[in-house]
């Protein structure tokens, strides 16, 4: 088969793929024998003609056949085009043209996929002709050509639009600026499919918003309001979505339309269709993020209110409803199993959001009014309680079973306005909450559940009340509320129930000590009796449990209760069995909190991980000699699992490691060339530094050389998960080895210095890790750091005030001293800075450090006169006032060197 200007299919060949495609979309087909023998042909230079060929001519072949060709050419020219020679990829071009015309709307809507693909890989420039025939078929009066050419133009559009924003050598003008008029006309079309592909088209501009469409936004504006209200509920649907958009985007554009626009996406919000009604209930949440004043909307939060609670009811096609019935007997189902993806080790505070704690998982109308409602009350607290309550109180007075779903949605609306209207329910906590508890135990799967939901989401409020006698027997009530619930013969209450207590958990922390044995008798029942899916909520309400009670956890008549049926399940489990990851960050937790106590447990839980680390190393080289495919999660685990059995042992874990080859694996783990498995061995690095670091020092410049490329690296905002890791654990490593640190300190003070100096969007903690590593260095090294300071010394100290008191800040602050001891005028130009960061402190629990801090000050003191150099304060109302060494230090509120009002530090 080979390739010309004048191709022409040679009639076996097309005979053969024809059939070869009739078969694959036949259902009884063998599809991975067809697929290989498709696969043979596509070796062929001109496979994707025969493609074309079938799409385009064979008029006589079913259209089933005719589009199969056509997708499958659209994922071969995604892959291969670029390397197509010339000839053929110009036949291609010219024979799709004429089918945007095609009488079958099956193949028009193929052909505008595969134009799609063919600019994604040569743009619009590299396709001459494209646009003068998309434009001739806009033009012309036939629906078929129209309709053909402007699915062709949605779909560039939403793939790749910024093309239609490009120069076109030999076209006067860009595209865009000839496409948008025509859309625009397209608003008034009689023909909804031709209104829906302009309006979609239109749309996908806005993201960009480019200049055309910017200086069109009056006709813009106009069109949509044209088709607010038009016939068909698709193109209500995009009108709803452009006006989202355009809110979140530039909403100065809506702002002289706002009430009209406000009181449309009201009515669309009742709209019957449900998409449009979903659609328009994302502006509310756009809305308030867009900063206008909350008063414009204020006027219609009576209309509004009702509305979103009315769609809070679950309708009559939810999956959930049917989900619900299903009790503990019923297998859990392929689907139900959703991944989970473990989180790595993260040293520091975490900017992470949490996890959304709704119960459901499926977006909707539902979900998404209860959102809005959640975000009004907390942009309008409590006044919109006067609105809500009433309509809520009278949902939950109805108790027949008819009005259930009235009840459910009422329980939903008071978990929604949880956190924005506390002031206003706290004072009506305890009926709201006796009110909620007999629900638990409702005749409906689904009242149970949200119950379930709305109580944890007033967990903080309810655990601030325990000081008081009705506030501890309420905490109690809910507590075994929730127990009894975790017990329930329904799929979906436990899994709100474990959820729910999970949330107490954390809010309660301490609290729990003295509940402990009851919690974990039902925890554990539970753990007996729940399948794989609600299991791994189980595994997370322990893991909760011993996060929050600590060392509490540690007695005897506890573990007795707590280990043997979760050392039962670890045995039960292959290395190969994902069920494991659950497990083991369940005993991460249990580690952590048990401390020395764990170490009965320790010695095969840690010869478990290092055999999955070694199993999965082999596996990604070569799974057959391991048994296993490769996954990156049984690694990850098994190193957080390790740092929670260092953490947890302390020097206790040094026999272990000593006896194990930890430290070759842990090394291959920091260059692995996964993002996950770095972070995860970063922080077990600085956990053994903290802990056994002369295991460490065999293979130490390795291991250093390993971090360091973690910080000096262009993707730094992409990996600054693992590059705060690295950082962490050369700090960890410094103070443990000392001057065997020095060889990489210089290249480390490189990287650090440009993150504490340009910190606009990086992580919080990586901003806190690296002053604190740069100190650290400082201070085992200040002969190597010290005659750099003042190239740092502003921004470093600027980043240390930010610091919470604590072991990691002291060793930071030793590093500042030493540094300053070493060369004082290097701090000079930053001397407000370093008085500022000092003043931080809230109490410096080390005397020699406390003493070393009065010793810079007074030296400075002593170094120079009282009137060389002036550092003011504001008044001493304005902030806390410390004395150190006979020297007034006004915390908090530091004015620049100046000759200020007050009298001056040195």
């Amino acid at each position: 088969m080979a390739a010309s200007v004048l191709w022409q299919p040679k009639e076996e060949g097309l005979r053969e793929i024809c059939g070869l495609l009739e078969q694959s979309i036949s259902p009884n087909s063998d599809k991975s024998l067809i697929w290989q023998q498709l696969q043979h042909y596509s070796q062929f230079p001109d496979f994707n003609n025969y493609l074309t060929f079938i799409f385009a001519h064979a008029e006589g072949t079913p259209v089933e056949i005719r589009q199969a060709a056509g997708l499958l050419l659209k994922n071969n020219l995604r892959n291969a085009f670029k390397s197509m020679s010339p000839s053929n990829q110009q036949y291609i071009k010219s024979e799709l043209l004429p089918s945007l015309g095609a009488a079958d709307r099956h193949i028009r809507t193929t052909v505008g996929t595969i134009i799609s693909v063919v600019v994604q890989q040569g743009g619009v420039s590299g396709w001459r002709g494209l646009l003068q025939a998309l434009l001739q078929c806009l033009d012309s009066n036939d629906l078929n050509h129209m309709e053909g050419a402007m699915d062709a133009l949605s779909k560039i559009c939403e793939d790749i639009p910024q093309e239609l924003e490009l120069d076109v050598p030999g076209v006067a003008e860009r595209p865009i600026n000839v496409f948008l008029p025509r859309l625009f006309k397209f608003f008034q079309s009689p023909h909804a499919s031709l209104r829906k592909l302009s309006l979609g088209s239109v749309n996908q501009f806005i993201m960009l918003m480019p200049t055309a469409l910017l200086q069109s936004m009056d006709q813009y504006l106009q069109g949509l309001f044209v088709l607010a209200h038009d016939s068909t509920a698709e193109v209500r649907k995009l009108v709803c979505a452009a006006f989202v958009q355009l809110i979140e985007v530039r909403p100065s554009v809506l702002e002289p339309h706002l009430g009209n626009i406000i009181e449309y996406m009201l009515q669309a919000n009742k709209d019957t269709d449900e998409e449009v009604a979903l659609e328009a209930c994302e502006f509310w949440s756009a809305y308030s993020e867009a900063q206008f004043r909350p008063e414009s909307l204020s006027s219609f939060l009576p209309r509004l209110i009702p509305v979103l609670l009315s769609n809070m009811v679950y309708a009559e096609d939810d999956e959930s409803l049917a989900d619900a019935e299903e009790d503990e007997s019923f297998p859990d189902r392929d689907q139900d199993l959703k991944p989970r993806f473990h989180a790595s080790r993260f040293h520091g505070a975490d900017d992470a959001e949490d996890d959304d704690d709704d119960i459901v998982n499926i977006w909707n109308l539902r979900k998404c009014s209860a959102a809005a409602l959640d975000i009004f009350s907390n942009v309008f607290g409590d006044d919109i309680l006067p609105t809500l309550m009433p309509s809520v109180q009278a949902k939950l007075a109805s108790t027949d079973d008819a009005t259930w779903k009235e009840r459910e949605a009422a329980v939903l609306a008071l978990g929604a306005i949880a956190e924005g209207c506390i002031s206003g329910l706290y004072p009506h906590l305890p009926e709201i909450v006796s009110f909620l508890i007999p629900l638990l135990d409702d005749k409906f799967p689904l009242i149970r559940s949200i119950t379930c939901w709305t109580l944890s989401r007033y967990s903080k409020f309810i655990v601030q009340g325990i000081g008081h006698p009705k506030g501890h027997e309420q905490f109690d009530t809910i507590l075994m509320g929730l127990l009894r619930r975790i017990l329930d013969t329904n799929k979906r209450v436990q899994e709100a129930a474990c959820s729910a207590f999970a949330t107490l958990e954390e809010e309660a922390a301490e609290e729990l000590a003295p509940r402990l044995e009851v919690i974990l008798q039902h925890l554990l029942c539970a753990f007996g009796r729940y399948q794989k899916r609600n299991l791994r909520i189980v595994y997370d309400a322990i893991g909760t449990l011993a996060d929050a009670v600590g060392g509490e956890l540690n007695q005897p008549r506890y573990l007795d209760i707590l280990m043997p049926p979760l050392i039962a399940k670890w045995q039960q489990l292959s290395n190969a069995d994902k069920d494991l990851f659950p497990l083991l960050e369940c005993f991460t937790s249990i580690a952590q909190a048990l401390g020395p106590g764990f170490s009965q447990f320790a010695e095969p839980v840690f010869q478990r991980c290092i055999n999955l680390i070694q199993t999965q190393q082999l596996a990604k080289v070569d799974a057959v000699s391991a048994g296993v495919q490769y996954d990156k999660e049984f690694i990850v685990c098994s190193l957080d699992l390790l740092s929670g059995l260092a953490e947890g042992l302390g020097a206790g874990i040094e026999t272990l490691v000593a006896q194990s080859n930890l430290r070759d694996l842990l090394l291959q783990c920091c260059m692995d060339d996964t993002c996950d498995v770095r972070q995860s061995a970063l922080a077990l690095l600085g956990d053994l530094a903290r802990v056994c670091p002369a295991h460490l020092r065999p293979r130490l410049s390795e291991f250093l050389n390993a971090a360091t490329k973690q910080l000096n690296t262009p993707e730094l905002k992409e990996t600054v998960s693992v590059a705060n890791n690295a950082c962490w654990a050369i700090g960890e490593l410094a103070v443990k080895v000392h001057q065997e640190i020095s060889p990489v300190v210089m290249t480390v003070v490189s990287c650090l210095v440009p993150i504490l100096q340009h910190t606009e969007g990086i992580n919080k903690s990586l901003i806190e890790n690296s002053a604190i590593t740069l100190g650290r260095l400082a201070w085992v090294c200040p002969e190597l750091v010290s005659p750099h300071m003042e190239h740092f010394m502003q921004s470093w100290c600027i980043a240390l005030s930010m610091i919470r008191d604590d072991i990691e800040k002291e060793d930071a602050f030793r590093g500042l001293c030493a540094m300053v001891r070493a060369n004082p005028s290097g701090a000079l130009s930053s001397l407000v800075y370093m008085c500022k960061a000092i003043a931080s402190w809230h109490e410096i629990r080390s005397e020699d450090l406390h003493n070393e801090v009065c010793q810079v000050l007074l030296g400075y003191k002593q170094e120079w006169s009282m009137g060389a150099v002036h550092v003011c304060f504001r008044p001493p109302g304005e902030g806390q006032v410390i004395e150190v060494s006979g020297l007034i230090m006004y915390r908090k509120e530091w004015c620049v060197i100046c000759g200020g009002e007050r009298e001056c530090l040195l």
